[in-house]
C-alpha cells in the first residue's frame, strides 16, 4: 500500500532533509586523499547528534553504522573502514536521517582528488540522470516514466543502470511502497499522486549493470570491477510538481 503524506508530514521530512543536506555539504569539504570513511562515519554521527537527529539506518536489519560508504566498484552498502582514500578514488556516502520521527534519505558520490576523465564522466552522468528522473516525478505520470528517463539518458552516454537496487517510498520507516526502478518503460507502473514521498537514487556503472554480493551480506559491487556512482534525493509530490526534501542549498 502506498501511504500518501500530509503537508505537515512533508514539512517534518523536509526538516530531516535539511539536516541531511547540511551534513553532505560538510562531508564534501572533508573528502581528500588520506581521509578514511571511518573518519567520515564518526563525523556524521557527531553532526547528527549536534543537530538533534539520529542515523536511522544504524540498527536497521542489524546494520551497524550511521553511513554506507561505498568505494570505487562498490555499488552500495559499503561499510565504513579505516583504509585511507586515494587520489582517483570515488566514494558514495549514503545516509538516512531521523529528526523527531520524520525520515530523509540521500546519497552523494564524491571524487577523491583528481579523477580520470572516464570517472568524471560517470559522476556527471549519474548526477544528471537523477535530475532527469525527478523531472518526470509529477502527478499523473507513472513510476515507469522516471526509470525510462534515467535509463535512456544513461545508456545514451555509454553507461549502464543497476537493476538490483532501486528507489523506494519513505515515511515513518525507511522502505515503503512504491518501488522506484531506474530503468523500464514509460507509461508503466504506479500512477504518481500528490502526497507521495519517495527516493530516486540511480546507481550507474561504467561497465556492465550486473552486481555481486560480498561475503558480509551487505555490500554489492560491480560484477566486472569497474567503477559505480550514485546520487539520491528524497522527493515529495505536490500539485506544483516535485519538491526535493534533501536539496543542498
Amino acid at each position: 500500500m502506498i501511504v500518501l503524506k500530509s503537508q505537515r508530514e512533508i514539512e517534518a521530512m523536509k526538516k530531516a532533509g535539511d539536516i541531511l543536506a547540511a551534513c553532505h555539504k560538510e562531508i564534501a569539504k572533508l573528502i581528500q586523499p588520506g581521509i578514511t570513511t571511518w573518519e567520515i562515519e564518526e563525523f556524521v554521527a557527531e553532526f547528527l547528534t549536534k543537530n538533534g537527529a539520529t542515523p536511522e539506518q544504524k540498527g536497521y536489519k542489524g546494520y551497524e553504522y550511521a553511513t554506507c560508504a561505498s568505494i570505487n566498484d562498490e555499488v552500495c552498502h559499503g561499510f565504513p573502514r579505516k583504509e585511507p582514500l586515494k587520489e582517483g578514488d570515488i566514494v558514495t556516502i549514503d545516509m538516512v536521517v531521523n529528526y523527531n520521527g520524520a525520515l530523509a534519505d540521500s546519497a552523494w558520490s564524491y571524487a577523491v582528488g583528481k579523477v580520470s576523465e572516464e570517472t568524471d564522466h560517470l559522476l556527471k552522468v549519474t548526477k544528471e540522470a537523477l535530475y532527469k528522473g525527478i523531472e518526470q516525478a509529477v502527478s499523473g505520470n507513472r513510476i515507469g516514466d522516471i526509470g525510462h528517463a534515467i535509463q535512456a539518458f544513461v545508456e545514451s552516454e555509454g553507461l549502464s543502470v543497476v537493476r538490483d537496487f532501486i528507489g523506494h517510498g519513505i515515511g515513518a520507516v525507511i522502505h515503503e511502497k512504491p518501488d522506484v526502478p531506474h530503468y523500464g518503460l514509460p507509461g508503466k507502473g504506479a500512477r504518481i499522486k500528490e502526497g507521495m514521498v519517495f527516493t530516486i537514487e540511480p546507481m550507474v556503472n561504467i561497465g556492465r549493470y550486473q552486481t555481486k554480493m560480498d561475503g558480509n551480506g551487505w555490500t554489492a559491487r560491480t560484477f566486472d570491477g569497474k567503477y559505480s556512482a550514485q546520487y539520491e534525493h528524497t522527493i515529495a509530490i505536490t500539485k506544483d510538481g516535485p519538491i526535493i526534501l534533501t536539496e543542498q542549498n
